[in-house]
């Protein structure tokens, strides 16, 4: 009884984790299209993107990167590229890094920018998007 019962809980854990993994894959998928959607609106409203930079954990400096694109984020740590990358812009940065710069890999976007953080941390990301070009989702 014990093996038939041991066997259920892993079968049990497996599709917990499949369709976690199914939900998450959707939520980015959401997130991508409302990044490529603003993208293409911030391109026709004529929104300049700006030079992208990279943290240092812990304020530890800056590098430039070779990305344009907006922030996400107030305290500059996510952003969108002008090709409607997401990245995550704070890494253990080196004096080297600091001076020939970096070149992060994108992420999948989250919903949510900052989820699970401190109090007052996260933002949607549809509102972190309204905050760069209000009315970006309005049709013309």
């Amino acid at each position: 009884m014990s093996e038939n019962w041991a066997a259920q809980r892993t079968e049990a854990a497996r599709e917990h984790a499949a369709r976690l993994a199914a939900r998450q894959d959707a939520e980015h998928h959401r997130a991508e299209e409302m990044l490529d959607r603003f993208v293409r609106a911030a391109r026709d409203a004529g929104l300049e993107p700006g030079p992208l930079q990279v943290k240092g954990y812990g304020g530890r400096g800056t590098a430039r990167t070779v990305l344009r694109g907006w922030y996400l984020r107030t305290d500059r740590t996510a952003a969108v590229s002008t090709d409607g990358n997401f990245y995550v812009l704070t890494a253990p940065l080196t004096l080297l890094d600091r001076v020939r710069g970096v070149r992060p890999e994108p992420k999948r976007p989250p919903l949510v920018l900052g989820a699970g953080g401190k109090d007052g941390d996260s933002i949607d990301l549809d509102v972190a998007l309204e905050r760069l070009l209000p009315g970006w989702r309005d049709p013309l």
